[in-house]
């Protein structure tokens, strides 16, 4: 399916800028969104109410939107990795990964979900992660980012309840992108198997495909880049 207008916030990173070209090769009308606003890309700092707010309305002086993706995420800073044990916990990097992770995606989910049409098909996508799947964790640490991807994984499905009261042909769910080559995985690709690491140009090629496929009656659930589902 080709999008009509989408709205992709993250667009500077290296996913969100794959899926903002994926889209628009396909003919669809992109609004790019990211912190590092520039020529063509609308200022939005997820961290920032007030900025989500200010980009909802200079979007919807140009209409409605039939698909939304926040490609935005946050693991680890310079020098400060993601926790490998419990001694390593921290509230202030706690509360980055959450405002990053789960908070900024909601009030974009606040201010952007009423641009969707009331019928026809639409779609909000945020970029998620299989290590946020509670029934999946096996191996333990990266407390603060499977903690804010689990708490993400919530809002989708509480968000995706109230969606179909709202606009019933609208769906939301969560994208799970694989390994990608980007800042945020530098340091850990030595440990991804090989084959495993995918470009973002790959990631989002595969990831669109799931999005084109999705419909109303997959809202509310995350899903792998292959299209298939990932249990909570």
């Amino acid at each position: 399916m080709n999008w009509r207008r989408a709205a992709v916030i993250g667009a500077s990173g290296g996913i969100g800028a794959a899926l903002a070209a994926g889209l628009e090769a396909s003919g669809t009308q992109v609004v790019r969104l990211s912190r590092s606003a520039g020529e063509g890309t609308l200022y939005l700092d997820l961290e920032v109410e007030t900025s989500i707010a200010a980009a909802a309305a200079t979007i919807a002086e140009g209409g409605e939107l039939d698909l939304v993706i926040v490609a935005s995420g946050y693991l680890h800073s310079d020098g400060e990795g993601p926790e490998k044990d419990w001694r390593h916990i921290d509230a202030a990097n706690l509360a980055r990964n959450f405002a990053v992770n789960a908070t900024g995606p909601a009030l974009v989910a606040k201010h952007l979900l009423p641009l969707l049409p009331a019928r026809g098909r639409a779609g909000f996508a945020a970029i998620s992660a299989r290590v946020g799947s509670i029934s999946d964790n096996r191996l333990g640490g990266w407390y603060g980012y499977r903690a804010s991807k689990a708490a993400l994984n919530m809002l989708i499905r509480t968000l995706s309840v109230e969606l179909a009261r709202k606009k019933p042909d609208a769906f939301c769910i969560g994208l799970h992108p694989g390994t990608v080559d980007t800042a945020l995985s530098v340091p850990f690709q030595r440990n991804v198997p090989e084959g495993k690491l995918f470009t973002p140009e790959y990631s989002a090629s595969r990831l669109l495909e799931v999005i084109a496929s999705r419909d109303a009656s997959h809202s509310g659930n995350l899903f792998s880049f292959d299209g298939k589902l990932i249990a909570p």
